[in-house]
């Protein structure tokens, strides 16, 4: 299933003339019910040298981790869903990033511990792009509601060496590990 998040505030493709310098991705959702044990979405980014167009990523930030080089963190991170505002907060820098890096794919994914979930057994699941507080995407999972993990979107450096983002929101039915090797696809 493929369907391109809902953009705002124009195209979020062209508009950006100098390219994407800094974003910040946001994932939220609701806890589970009481007595339920709890849900648990990660934001995920794989970094690709090159192209990226096939092969598994030159490095992968997942689960409180960052990229060597400090460009891509992850800044937040919950368990539960539990607490205000956002639950996991990814930045990424790309104008720190090396040229050696051409692609960078986002996605999330549900933890499988407690029997199968997706995202529509998951209340209120949402998340946005944003790049210096203005929304470039943003996404509520109704259209891959069935899936365990989905690519929300990717980034990737023009032959000019600016970066470009583009919305994608791609289902899959895969645990995590199944997931960050097949997220680049």
């Amino acid at each position: 299933m493929h369907k391109a998040a809902r953009r705002r505030g124009g195209d979020p493709v062209s508009s950006l003339s100098k390219g994407v310098r800094k974003a910040e991705v946001s994932l939220r959702w609701d806890p589970s019910p009481r007595g339920e044990a709890p849900h648990d979405l990660d934001l995920v980014a794989g970094m690709y040298e090159g192209s990226g167009e096939s092969g598994d990523p030159a490095y992968v930030v997942h689960f409180d981790s960052r990229s060597p080089d400090g460009t891509i963190i992850l800044n937040r991170h919950s368990d539960t869903g539990q607490g205000f505002g956002d639950d996991e907060v990814l930045t990424l820098e790309f104008d720190r990033m090396a040229p050696v890096y051409g692609r960078v794919v986002v996605g999330v994914v549900i933890q499988q511990r407690d029997g199968r979930r997706v995202f529509g057994d998951i209340a209120h699941v949402g998340l946005s792009v944003e790049e210096d507080h203005r929304e470039l995407a943003a996404e509520d999972f109704s259209s891959v509601s069935g899936s365990t993990a989905a690519v929300v979107c990717e980034f990737r450096r023009s032959a000019g060496g600016a970066w470009t983002f583009q919305p994608v929101l791609r289902g899959h039915d895969a645990d995590p590990e199944g997931f960050l090797r097949a997220m680049g696809r």
